[in-house]
């Protein structure tokens, strides 16, 4: 059901971004061309990009696709966003802008009739100036987002179709070197990541950790993002990719020193959003497989009590020896077919809190009532075991936490916990 009374604040919204659009970047445009110091930054492959005329049509399509954006959301709180990750895209863009400026370097040719005229008014505005990260493909993404969000069926192939040819247009219209585009889309989603709908603001909650081991780990996610940024600038050309990656370690960085497991955006159905899918992939990729490296001798669950398993996060296959699921992992996605779940997401290598030991133990108990139940996390050695020793501590089933432990470790001989597990086992009401 929408809101009522939308219309005036997506009003407001529109006289704050579009007068803040056009005057920041007109402004930006201005000072890089002071400069003498404008670099360049273009492929040899570029040249055989076609030059397209018609598609000045689609590239020029996102002005009113921006503006009736803020005619869609049916909520106030999803229009504040969707207006935040506008403004957030413009703030990013066009600092960049001043402090990396790039210069496009290709000539368009000679253009008469209806497309030499939007060409024309484009260029009155428009400087060969502001290419990375384009502003443009970054508010692609945004407004990509939020008109899937509202269509269905035929339309929505209808904005998938569109929304391409927009993203192709910055190349076909020679607006836009390749570099922009990545760098456009990383602008994008970070924007989406900021100011989510269906999570607060992973910046709601941040605070910086006094936990010692987030702040090693932290530590050194931030030196292998450093490292993957520094050759990717030194080494060059395809080595650019390698910024992908460093911005994903960096974030992981932000959310073990300030930002916590909400930072991974996990939903309850236990995927994670399609911003977060796309800004931590190299990691994703990377966690999935050292998950599978860690236990590949020993994939399969172990059986503790009661029809409650433990093991790493289930394959497809698996998942369909178990009617529920109970995940300790922040990281890695799960797709649960069709039984009952529950996350309790936690940081790689990080204990649980005591708070997340109960929450945990309390979702163990309830959803093994539907039949056979697996705790999982990204191997099932640590965060998982954890959780269910809280549960045969919470239950009874275990007098004491030695007793619970050798109930995990009889099962399960790999369980690694450490002082940090112990002690927030200990802290339980029910540990001895």
């Amino acid at each position: 059901m929408r809101e009522p009374g939308l219309l005036k604040p997506a009003a407001l919204w529109l006289l704050l971004l579009a007068p803040l659009f056009f005057s920041t970047y007109g402004f930006a445009t201005w000072v890089t061309s002071q400069r003498s110091d404008v670099g360049m930054l273009v492929f040899g492959w570029e040249t055989h990009i076609p030059f397209w005329a018609w598609t000045i049509v689609p590239y020029w399509s996102i002005d009113l696709l921006y503006g009736f954006s803020l005619l869609l959301p049916n909520t106030r709180h999803e229009l504040k966003q969707h207006a935040l990750r506008l403004l957030s895209a413009q703030v990013i863009a066009v600092s960049c802008f001043l402090i990396w400026p790039l210069r496009f370097t290709f000539e368009r040719p000679e253009l008469d009739g209806v497309f030499g005229w939007l060409f024309a008014v484009l260029a009155g505005f428009d400087k060969p100036f502001n290419q990375a990260p384009s502003l443009h493909i970054a508010l692609l993404v945004i407004l990509w987002v939020m008109y899937q969000r509202h269509t269905r069926g035929f339309w929505r192939w209808v904005v998938h179709g569109w929304f391409t040819l927009i993203g192709l247009s910055v190349l076909t219209t020679y607006q836009h070197h390749f570099i922009d585009l990545p760098t456009g889309a990383l602008a994008g989603w970070l924007c989406v990541w900021l100011w989510p709908v269906e999570h607060p603001s992973p910046l709601v909650n941040a605070r910086l950790t006094r936990d010692p081991q987030r702040w090693r780990l932290g530590v050194r996610y931030g030196l292998g993002a450093l490292i993957l940024a520094v050759l990717a600038f030194v080494l060059g050309d395809g080595w650019l990719w390698l910024l992908w990656p460093a911005v994903s370690l960096a974030l992981i960085k932000a959310n073990y020193l300030v930002l916590g497991a909400s930072g991974f955006q996990k939903r309850e159905d236990g995927r994670l959003t399609p911003a977060a899918r796309w800004l931590y992939a190299p990691y994703l990729a990377g966690a999935w497989i050292n998950s599978r490296l860690w236990t590949c001798k020993h994939p399969q669950p172990d059986l503790i009590v009661d029809n409650v398993w433990l093991g790493r996060i289930p394959t497809s296959r698996q998942q369909g020896s178990f009617k529920a699921i109970v995940d300790l992992c922040a990281e890695l996605p799960i797709n649960p077919q069709g039984g009952a779940y529950a996350c309790v997401p936690v940081l790689d290598l990080i204990a649980p809190t005591p708070d997340e030991c109960i929450k945990a133990a309390h979702a163990i108990e309830q959803l093994r009532q539907h039949g056979p139940l697996l705790v999982c996390c990204a191997l099932g050695y640590s965060r998982s075991a954890t959780a269910v020793a809280a549960w045969l501590l919470n239950t009874g089933r275990a007098a004491t936490l030695d007793q619970a432990l050798a109930i995990i470790r009889t099962a399960r001989a790999n369980v690694v916990l450490h002082p940090a597990h112990r002690e927030a086992l200990e802290s339980l009401p029910h540990a001895r």
